[in-house]
């Protein structure tokens, strides 16, 4: 009986270990034989292990990708800290006095009134025309010619300022007292209407006027120790 229960057993290990050790073959094995291999594979841990081979590693989790605003955020950030840092190289290569001399302009600077710059031009006005004088003058009592002589010499002193502080040019290339068209859409603020104005563009007018435009200001800077509320100071005469 021992003997009976020991030969399958020899027998099923020489067969195992003679499929362990021959090639693989092409054919299939059959319904029992593959049966059997599921028994074993069932209670044999070891077997089972090495069939289904070690375990594969999980997926490496890739980092997410940071939003496109961030990215944006990150690249003005460095063209900022580039930029200061140049400003700052810039800084320290000038001598101290320059850099006082700047701070203190900025300073003044923000703290003139808006109205500076049009008190400015009159006083420029008034130095190279005698405007004010010249408007301040009551000359109801004054005769033609007295008028006329005193009015050449401010319109030659105001011309000079004028040419001197701004560029100007016709707003219209029209000769005045062309006939001109005004096509739907046009500029408003740089052509006035008069006379019988009805309906709707395109209009037909004569150009009384071609009006004037500025295209460039120079105004010469003032003093910071000036007080632009003096126009004109007072002549003493010693």
């Amino acid at each position: 009986m021992g003997s009976d229960m020991s030969a399958p057993e020899s027998s099923s290990s020489s067969a195992s270990s003679n499929s362990s050790n021959s090639p693989a073959s092409s054919t299939p094995p059959g319904f029992f034989t593959r049966l059997g291999l599921a028994f074993r594979v069932l209670f044999d841990g070891l077997l089972a292990a090495r069939l289904v081979g070690p375990a594969p590693s999980p997926p490496l989790a890739l980092p997410a990708p940071e939003p496109t605003e961030r990215v944006v955020e990150k690249i003005v950030e460095k063209v900022v800290e580039v930029e200061k840092i140049v400003e700052v190289e810039k800084v320290v290569e000038k001598p101290v006095e320059k850099i006082v001399e700047k701070i203190v302009e900025k300073i003044v600077e923000k703290s003139r009134p808006p109205e500076e710059g049009a008190l400015h031009l009159l006083a420029i006005l008034q130095r190279d025309g005698r405007l004010i004088d010249f408007l301040q003058e009551d000359i109801a009592s004054f005769k033609d010619a007295e008028v006329g002589a005193a009015a050449r010499l401010v319109h030659q002193g105001c011309k000079k300022a004028v040419e001197a502080t701004f560029a100007l040019k016709p707003v219209r290339d029209e000769e005045e007292g062309a006939r001109i068209t005004l096509e739907k859409g046009y500029d408003q603020n740089a052509v006035q209407l008069a006379g019988n104005v009805k309906g709707e563009p395109p209009w037909k007018g004569t150009l009384t006027h071609a009006g004037w435009q500025a295209t460039a200001v120079t105004l010469p800077e003032r003093p910071a120790a000036v007080d632009g509320r003096i126009v004109a100071p007072a002549e003493v005469e010693l």
